[in-house]
């Protein structure tokens, strides 16, 4: 039995077509994240199977049971916002274990839970604060906390860790990603940053204008984008596309272009000319930004190279990692 499914979900707003028609599986114990540019459709998506939202057509179905005309309480959920939404004038505590409390849990239950959670996320200390006292990270810690108490069937996360610094953003991915192995539950997680499916995701969604562009593995999205779409969406810096006939390489019938990773670049005496824009030192690589007939071309370098603003260079893709795509858009190698 999936732990979630839906069914040529689709939802308009008056005479827009927000989501055309959506169809998907998660399985128990998955994180499973959706991802995608801003206006996607994929916190839409995550509403409506969370209960906020109420969909044009389809069917959404937790553990077996469809849930479309069950209100969010009974759908045997929890879900976690970017606003956090946490009670200011309760104590840590209080918010935690505040559902379980409300749903008549037993008191002693009710506090094995609380100091449960608060061990899995090292918020014992902080038991008897406030929200006012805390730190952002803190704050995010205490509203997936009270999601754990609750023991849901599946965890949803609306973009919980965009309002944090990129160091705590860091951080806390790794706190996500160690407490799905320890819970073993079924996650849902909404992004448009990248770095964060290609961690956390054991599959990710690419969501299009709407439509499911690809579903699968960082890995397979990464390594076999099914079109351009993704290609150009996964991976930072993003791929390079230059038209087939400036590639170099000898493309497959049906190509117009060639995808390329910054990393699949190298520099030689031969091949794609082009002039050296800028160049970005990060001590462990290099990116070198490029202009040249065939467009901008950025390479990712190993290590640490001076190569100097207005130097002539030549490229040379390697056609063991090339992609291709046709006049639609999708791969056809």
């Amino acid at each position: 039995m999936h732990a979630l499914e839906i069914r040529n979900l689709r939802k308009t707003f008056g005479s827009v077509e927000v989501i055309p028609g959506a169809d998907l599986a998660v399985e128990p114990g998955e994180f499973c994240v959706f991802v995608g540019p801003s206006g996607c459709g994929k916190s839409t998506l995550l509403r409506m199977i969370a209960g906020l939202e109420e969909p044009t057509s389809g069917d959404i179905l937790i553990g077996g049971q469809r849930v479309n005309d069950l209100p969010p309480a009974k759908r045997e959920i929890a879900m976690v916002f970017q606003s956090y939404a946490l009670y200011p004038h309760l104590t840590v505590a209080g918010n935690l274990g505040l559902a379980l409390k409300q749903a008549g849990t037993p008191r002693a239950e009710v506090e094995a839970a609380v100091k449960r959670a608060a061990s899995m996320l090292a918020l014992e200390p902080l038991l008897q604060r406030r929200p006012a006292e805390l730190s952002g990270g803190q704050r995010q810690r205490v509203a997936i906390g009270r999601a754990i108490v609750r023991r849901p069937k599946l965890f949803l996360f609306d973009e919980p860790l965009s309002n944090l610094d990129a160091a705590l953003r860091g951080q806390t991915r790794i706190e996500l990603a160690r407490l799905h192995r320890e819970l073993g539950a079924t996650m849902i997680y909404v992004t448009h940053d990248q770095v964060e499916a290609m961690t956390l995701a054991d599959r990710i969604v690419v969501l299009n204008a709407g439509r499911i562009a690809q579903i699968g593995s960082p890995m397979e999205l990464y390594n076999r984008p099914a079109n351009r779409f993704v290609a150009g969406f996964i991976g930072s810096p993003s791929m390079n596309f230059l038209a087939a006939e400036r590639s170099g390489l000898t493309p497959p019938a049906g190509a117009v272009e060639l995808g390329i990773r910054p990393e699949h670049i190298a520099l030689a005496d031969h091949g794609i000319p082009a002039r050296v824009t800028h160049v970005e030192r990060l001590g462990h690589e290099t990116l070198v930004h490029t202009d040249g007939e065939a467009g901008h071309i950025t390479l990712r370098l190993v290590g640490e190279h001076d190569l100097p603003v207005d130097q002539p260079v030549h490229l040379r893709p390697d056609p063991a990692r090339a992609h291709w795509f046709g006049p639609d858009g999708n791969r056809c190698d």
